[in-house]
């Protein structure tokens, strides 16, 4: 057996075992009980197309893959930044910077209040 064969089976049951994954996790993003659960497998999904394109340019020796993936990378890192901007909701108690004085550090029952007293004035 040579070293290329060998390189050929390597790559080959990689591609195998990413697209088994690929199932289980598109499996997941169907079933997920939250909101999370659905963004976090879909950027699962993305890494393991790009881990799989790379592993597919190197393996049929054409470097536009490279590219291919690298464009991918970036629409998907875009992408779930978008998809946690609109789906994940704001925690009203979440404390800002400073609103005490001096202090950075709000608790959760301050910053309910003044959430609270937010709401009712307007």
């Amino acid at each position: 057996m040579s070293i290329e064969n060998a390189y050929r089976i390597l790559f080959l049951g990689a591609l195998i075992w990413f697209s088994i994954l690929l199932l289980i996790t598109l499996f997941r993003a169907i079933i997920g009980p939250r909101v999370t659960d659905r963004i976090l497998s879909i950027n699962m999904i993305c890494t393991m197309v790009i881990a799989c394109t790379c592993i597919l340019a190197y393996f049929l020796n054409e470097s536009y893959l490279f590219d291919v993936a690298l464009l991918y990378a970036l629409i998907s890192f875009i992408t779930v930044l978008i998809l946690s901007a609109t789906y994940i909701p704001k925690n009203p108690t979440r404390g800002k910077f400073d609103r005490q004085k001096g202090s950075a550090v709000t608790t959760a029952a301050d910053a309910g209040a003044e959430y609270g007293k937010e709401g009712a004035e307007e």
